[in-house]
């Protein structure tokens, strides 16, 4: 009884799932975990299924009901620019195992009784809850999308798969088979408004390392696009997820259709606009210069960076690599991977300066009491805007929102309250 509960209470959470997980930023392993997870919670209800039937004397078969879940399942794929035929598929084997599992308890009742069968569940109640599992299903699937597409998808998740649906899902071969559906899943046409709102979710891409725009910290996300973000989502009247996206990947997470949208702090570029689309611009500023303050006279133009004997330390893909990479020729360039720790390197002395931009200078400066900003203003000027493929629906209802936002001064007033978190 214990196990039943805590697995209608894991699935609670997974159906309602991301309406319950807002701030939290998933990636495709968290997406397909919980997609098996599912799975295993409809298959681990089979045993409640069985006894409510064999109680009622009720058919384990049901063909009218089994026709039109898939159905139902199919046409809401089919709005969701999922392909309905491996949707399909799906659930037909879903309940072909479940229809097995409750033939063999039906058997094994014959010979020895039913001893579980005293308190059967409310078997109408019971479909609903599957009825509503299934749903959660079909939104897991949307968000796992990108990941069945990956050429190593079978061999990297054939582990997690045996983990999570070894015990409802023991057969190996129905495991494989379960990967070849999935892997024949994919959108039936190009990210954009329509998609958003026939799924009921804005998948919304962010680094989770670049601050005051977006952190990701203690399994929370916060920052000033973080708050945009989820404003877009209740202006759309849709659910936010965060999916995870980095600044080398961006493009190609783009590419690959992770994210509707992309916020966290995102620089126009020219190279970003060839392969994307940007909204109005909601943040001005440009590139300047961090050292620690003892030797901010040393390090206050660009030439004086740019010697052999210093070190700049850089976060790789995104602008400030770019910027770099460009206009210095002497200093020595030091890769840090990690955004949210990279000027611990300078005040650590193992590295000299860094080359940001004047947002995260001055936040980092408040953070870091020995560090500032040594140059006077900006090396360059840029704006940043939300990122997103090309959609003029979705353009067009971003920018009608941002126009708004930034007229009563919101994503202004966001990022000052970040800057002093």
């Amino acid at each position: 009884m214990k196990l039943v509960v805590a697995t209608l209470a894991l699935l609670a959470w997974l159906v309602t799932f991301p309406a319950t997980a807002q701030r939290v930023l998933i990636d495709d392993d968290t997406a397909v975990t919980n997609l098996f997870d599912l799975v295993a919670g409809r298959l681990a209800l089979m045993p409640q299924a069985a006894v409510a039937k064999w109680v009622s004397g009720a058919p384990i078969a049901d063909p009218p009901r089994e026709q039109a879940v898939l159905d139902r399942e199919a046409d809401a794929a089919e709005a969701m620019a999922i392909s309905s035929l491996p949707v399909r598929e799906f659930f037909a084997q879903q309940m072909r195992l479940g229809r097995d599992i409750q033939l063999q308890l039906h058997s094994d009742w014959l010979k020895k009784g039913c001893g579980s069968c005293a308190s059967p569940p409310d078997l109408k109640a019971l479909r609903g809850q599957i009825d509503r599992i299934n749903d959660g299903i079909l939104r897991a699937i949307y968000l796992a999308l990108p990941a069945f597409g990956q050429p190593d998808f079978v061999d990297h998740y054939r582990g997690l798969a045996e983990q999570r649906l070894g015990a409802t899902m023991p057969q190996a071969a129905e495991r494989e088979r379960l990967f070849d559906i999935l892997r024949a899943m994919h959108a039936t046409r190009a990210a954009g408004l329509d998609r958003v709102r026939a799924s009921g979710m804005l998948r919304i891409g962010t680094t989770g390392d670049y601050e005051p725009f977006s952190l990701a910290q203690d399994g929370r996300l916060r920052g000033a696009d973080i708050e945009l973000a989820l404003a877009l989502a209740g202006q759309l009247q849709v659910e936010p997820v965060f999916v995870h996206t980095s600044w080398p990947t961006l493009l190609r997470d783009l590419a690959a259709d992770r994210y509707d949208v992309a916020m966290s702090g995102i620089t126009v570029t020219d190279e970003r606009r060839r392969q994307g689309e940007f909204s109005v611009p909601y943040q001005a500023g440009g590139k300047t210069i961090v050292a620690r303050c003892a030797e901010r006279e040393q390090f206050d133009t660009l030439e004086e960076v740019d010697r052999r004997t210093v070190r700049v330390v850089v976060n790789p893909g995104g602008t400030n690599e770019q910027y770099v990479r460009e206009h210095l020729h002497r200093a020595q360039i030091e890769m840090h991977a990690d955004n949210r720790t990279v000027f611990d390197e300078i005040s650590a002395r193992r590295a000299d300066a860094m080359i940001t931009d004047d947002v995260e200078a001055d936040l980092q400066a408040y953070r870091h009491p020995d560090l500032c900003r040594t140059f006077p203003g900006t090396l360059t000027h840029s704006t940043k805007a939300v990122f997103m493929p090309r959609d003029a629906g979705l353009k067009g209802a971003v920018d009608a929102w941002l126009q708004d936002a930034i007229a009563q001064g919101t994503p202004a007033r966001l990022i000052k309250e970040a800057m002093v978190r």
